[in-house]
């Protein structure tokens, strides 16, 4: 397993896991754990690419820098390195520039 067990700023509260949806694909999770950490713990690497097709993941991990932006329930431009993964949330990979509304 993969799983995070540190985060610079997020502390994980729980060891209950919620089940969430990763591109139609039923994943499990610790509950309070960011959707990065799951991610990885679930062995997915890869979150998306850049408008010229190179691959983006976990950088920063303090949602300071733009690698982990992805698409969350519909959202664009969700920073999952500090996002908390919840129960039924839908995961999915961004590509190229999304309509940048923040």
């Amino acid at each position: 397993m993969r799983r995070i067990s540190e985060h610079p700023i997020l502390k994980r509260r729980s060891t209950r896991t919620v089940k969430f949806y990763f591109e139609g694909k039923e994943l499990e999770a610790l509950e309070g754990e960011t959707v990065a950490a799951a991610l990885i713990a679930n062995g997915i690497d890869v979150f998306g690419e850049t408008e010229r097709g190179r691959r983006k993941g976990f950088f920063c991990a303090i949602g300071k820098c733009s690698s982990c932006l992805m698409i969350v329930d519909g959202e664009p431009n969700v920073r999952v390195c500090i996002t908390p993964v919840r129960e039924g949330m839908k995961v999915q990979r961004q590509f190229g520039r999304s309509d940048v509304s923040w």
